[in-house]
């Protein structure tokens, strides 16, 4: 299997991954009912393309407050250690399912490591 590489890779895990989160009933409600993404999916996933390509490929291009935006979704709708676990499984299963390599591992190191800091600013109530 191939590395992530380009903006078209990073669609397809983006793409993948929103799909198990949807299956997913311990989390789908999350991007369905407390923030409706299925309204607007294809403008979120080209948000989040934007986003892994700033942190893997070095593209620039993601202006949002990342932490804030969690810390929005929270306001509605209490983001759970558990949220998070079952998140990361879906987006490590995602890359794993297309790719592997370095960008892939960065990737996960760089979810797992947003994932702790967004479990703590949650807590601290802080962007």
């Amino acid at each position: 299997m191939a590395d992530i590489q380009t903006q078209e890779d990073i669609y397809k895990v983006v793409s993948s991954f929103y799909t198990k989160l949807f299956s997913d009933e311990r989390i789908s409600y999350l991007f369905t009912t407390v923030i409706p993404i299925h309204l607007h999916l294809e403008a979120h996933l080209q948000v989040l393309v934007k986003f892994w390509s700033q942190a893997l490929l070095g593209t620039g291009g993601y202006f949002n407050n990342l932490t804030q935006v969690h810390l929005d979704v929270n306001a509605k709708a209490a983001l759970t250690k558990e949220h998070f676990e079952i998140w990361l499984n879906h987006l490590f299963e995602a890359i794993d399912e297309y790719y592997e390599g370095e960008n892939c591992e960065r990737m996960k190191n760089q979810a797992y490591n947003l994932s702790a800091i967004m479990q703590i600013k949650i807590a601290q109530g802080k962007s």
